[in-house]
């Protein structure tokens, strides 16, 4: 690629500000995977179907599949490697790991800041919330019910 088609854009990731140089058509997350290293958010369908790709924008998930690099100028970009505070994991992680919500784990980070997103917007929620909410977001291994039983947990311990 010739470099007079890359544009110098500053995203704000995770509390970071990163000065990149992106190609007008590259995606928010091969941005993040590809220049930043941030392998959370993983590309499963490249249509915005399955929520493996999800971070959060604003505090509002997003696909960063859908989503251009340029397109985030301004915005702050949450990804799963920005919960954790150091060691200690976010409290929705911690709760995915206790209810053992993932078996692959290839959908988990997506479904982590979904519940995350939900849980600031709807601080208790009530099942078919819960449902609907992460409905955007697919797990091949079937690993549903124990992702409801960490959102409940969260919704009972008051955490978001």
């Amino acid at each position: 690629m010739n470099n007079e088609q890359l544009t110098k854009i500053t995203l704000q990731v995770n509390g970071i500000e990163h000065e990149i140089s992106a190609s007008p058509e590259v995606t928010l997350l091969d941005t993040l995977r590809d220049e930043l290293g941030l392998v959370g958010a993983r590309e499963g369908c490249g249509i915005g179907m399955c929520g493996a790709c999800t971070v959060l924008v604003d505090g509002r998930t997003i696909s960063s599949c859908l989503m251009l690099a340029v397109q985030a100028e301004g915005h702050e970009i949450t990804t799963v490697e920005g919960l954790s505070k150091g060691e200690k994991l976010h409290p929705v992680q911690q709760s995915y790991i206790d209810h053992a919500a993932f078996q692959c784990a290839y959908c988990t980070p997506g479904f982590i800041l979904s519940t995350v997103a939900l849980l600031e917007e709807e601080p208790n929620p009530d099942d078919e919330t819960i449902r609907k909410y992460l409905a955007g977001n697919l797990c091949r291994c079937g690993s549903y019910m124990n992702i409801m039983e960490a959102v409940q947990h969260c919704r009972e311990a008051s955490i978001s």
